[in-house]
């Protein structure tokens, strides 16, 4: 394999006037630049992307810890990051923990070991581990996604979920439902506990009664809805109509209400969160609060860039507003 030397030796030059040249860091004549471009091409030299990074003190490398990629939303958020990497000629590592405590921190040794230049988190759940796991590590800036396993310490991107889950409770009270329940995620998920809030106040200003039976915590994931509202129809008094609380939930939602043989959008009205690309293709297709899933992993990686270039000091939160898309199924 070609070194620089090598280049330097079959140019006639000083290796130092190579590597101005390769960098661009010092203007170097036209007949010498001619002359080194040649030698490369000849030798098929490659720089070495891990010297260059340790003389730069920077791996122009990202790493991503996802809980679970799986979960259309995030797969969708994943995208938008990896693009915005690539626009800005970074590489992203990803690592998938499950919501595991010790496969998260196997995952972030490996990332440090490889040392990204920053780190972009989205996570389901707190956890006083993982809190104290990433405080040992204060100079890595990160950027969590949505929702997070610690607060303070870093950026934080995320949809203004109460607004979300009361416009959606909104849309169909006005639509004439009155039994209306909730399904949403994990107890200790600040998303989750905010989307039912939207529910609950929107229930109370319009004076409509909100039985714990019809609230109802689960997973965010597809068999989460569908056990869910499962448990909903064995109700004496079953809802006309089910906000529930992410995309995937209600693909689940969507099968247990066909194995009923009831019909979606007449019999009961369904709304989802996030807007997945998924939803306009589901039957009916499906009415949802909008996340820009795109925009928020490209918004991640401007975050991160800005804190990587020493424009942000003090950490912040970004929220953007949810915006409710009618379809057919409410």
């Amino acid at each position: 394999m070609a070194t620089m030397k090598d280049v330097a030796r079959l140019a006639g030059v000083s290796t130092s006037t190579v590597s101005h040249v390769i960098n661009n860091s010092r203007f170097v004549s036209e007949p010498i630049r001619d002359r080194i471009l040649s030698a490369v091409a000849t030798l098929n030299y490659s720089p070495s992307a891990v010297a260059r990074s340790l003389k730069a003190q920077s791996t122009r490398t990202v790493g991503m810890l996802l809980t679970s990629s799986n979960n259309p939303f995030f797969a969708e958020v994943m995208r938008g990051v990896e693009e915005s990497c690539y626009e800005r000629g970074y590489s992203l590592i990803l690592c998938n923990t499950e919501n595991d405590p010790e496969r998260m921190k196997s995952s972030l040794e490996t990332l440090l070991q490889r040392r990204v230049d920053g780190l972009i988190l989205i996570c389901n759940e707190r956890n006083p581990t993982l809190e104290t796991l990433f405080f040992n590590y204060p100079d890595l800036p990160i950027v969590m996604m949505d929702w997070g396993p610690f607060s303070g310490a870093c950026d934080v991107i995320q949809d203004n979920s109460l607004q979300g889950g009361l416009a959606a409770t909104e849309f169909l009270i006005s639509k004439g439902h009155r039994r209306i329940a909730c399904i949403t995620g994990p107890k200790d998920n600040v998303q989750a506990q905010r989307r039912l809030e939207g529910y609950r106040q929107a229930m109370k200003e319009a004076g409509l009664a909100a039985p714990d039976d019809y609230q109802i915590f689960s997973n965010f994931e597809f068999s989460g809805g569908l056990k869910a509202m499962s448990q909903l129809l064995a109700l004496s008094e079953p809802p006309e109509a089910v906000f529930t609380c992410n995309d995937a939930m209600a693909v689940g939602v969507y099968l247990a209400l066909s194995q009923s043989g009831l019909k979606i959008g007449q019999d009961v009205a369904v709304v989802g969160y996030d807007d997945i690309e998924l939803a306009q293709y589901m039957t009916p297709p499906l009415t949802t609060v909008h996340q820009p899933t795109g925009e928020l992993g490209r918004l991640a990686i401007d975050t991160l860039m800005h804190r990587l270039e020493g424009k942000n000091r003090e950490t912040k939160t970004l929220a953007l507003a949810p915006k409710l898309v009618e379809r057919q199924s409410a």
